[in-house]
């Protein structure tokens, strides 16, 4: 390959990568907006103890509480959901959802 063939490549390359970045930084900053609006809603629906509760619960269950916090917008947007909703609230429905899971009990023989 000559010079000039192996600067084209490189010159692609780095365009390539370039676009690349572009697009995770882009889709970075898409995510970061949505997560502040989700917040901002929640803010308006969760009184200050909810939101506490919610908090602590993502550090242990991050991948339940993200689904909780969009079916919690979503019945909220619905009108299905009292506002503001309040930390005991909040507890009754965590209580309703951990007895819908079924508990697997193994015996052994």
């Amino acid at each position: 390959m000559s010079d000039e063939e192996l600067e084209e490549l490189r010159q692609k390359r780095l365009l390539a990568l370039q676009r690349k970045l572009a697009e995770e930084q882009q889709k970075a900053q898409m995510e970061q907006q949505l997560e502040m609006q989700k917040q901002a809603v929640l803010k308006s629906i969760l009184t200050p103890e909810a939101r506490q509760r919610l908090a602590n619960l993502k550090l242990v269950k991050p991948e339940f509480t993200a689904q909780l916090e969009l079916q919690l917008i979503q019945l909220a947007q619905l009108g299905k959901l009292p506002i503001p909703l309040t930390d005991e609230q909040l507890k009754q429905i965590l209580i309703q959802l951990q007895t819908k899971k079924r508990e697997i009990k193994i015996r052994r023989l």
